[in-house]
């Protein structure tokens, strides 16, 4: 599986879930949406993204893919932590 994190600097929520992934030993691409080629990155995602009331994309966004396919869309270590067991 392919393992693509878009984080904002400076969010606790964003370095909560890289911990998460890290202590299980979770390789992952971060893209921090501060950088151009990221924000290019994450259109190829707009229809599946989470997006809070006013239209914004949640963060942090995990995406976890297998091959093409998107299998999980999460944006909390409580989210990673619910789905994680279910991968074991």
């Amino acid at each position: 599986m392919v393992y693509l994190l878009f984080t904002y600097p400076n969010c606790p929520n964003c370095e909560s879930l890289k911990d998460s992934l890290s202590s299980r030993g979770i390789e992952y691409e971060e893209l921090d949406l501060t950088r151009k080629e990221s924000r290019q990155r994450i259109r190829e995602f707009l229809q599946v993204l989470k997006r809070d009331e006013s239209g914004g994309i949640i963060l942090p966004t995990l995406i976890i893919k297998e091959g093409e396919e998107v299998k999980a869309v999460l944006n909390s270590r409580e989210e990673f932590e619910q789905w994680w067991p279910s991968k074991e």
